[in-house]
């Protein structure tokens, strides 16, 4: 267990590592510190704010129930949509 532990550390570090310097690359004027790693991993580097927070952990407009994280690399849980799909499947 702890092999896929520090597994998911590392990429989770690199992938972190890789939207900094993607984000650094780019010319001060044009650094938005959000966007997608390879075509598909969203980032978001931001200072989080409540609504953003609200947005992204509860979401009852949004379907999907895995959406782009508030802050740092990845996804997190849509909470609005995991109660829609249980309480469907009563």
């Amino acid at each position: 267990m702890g092999d896929w532990r520090g597994l998911l550390t590392l990429a989770g570090s690199l992938l972190l590592g890789a939207a900094i310097a993607r984000e650094l690359q780019r010319p001060p004027a044009e650094r938005t510190w959000s966007g997608e790693l390879f075509g598909w991993v969203p980032y978001d580097l931001r200072v989080p704010t409540l609504p953003r927070l609200a947005h992204s952990l509860w979401n009852p407009e949004d379907q999907r129930v895995v959406v782009p994280t508030v802050f740092g690399v990845g996804w997190s849980i849509n909470g609005a949509a995991v109660l829609r799909l249980v309480s469907s499947s009563r």
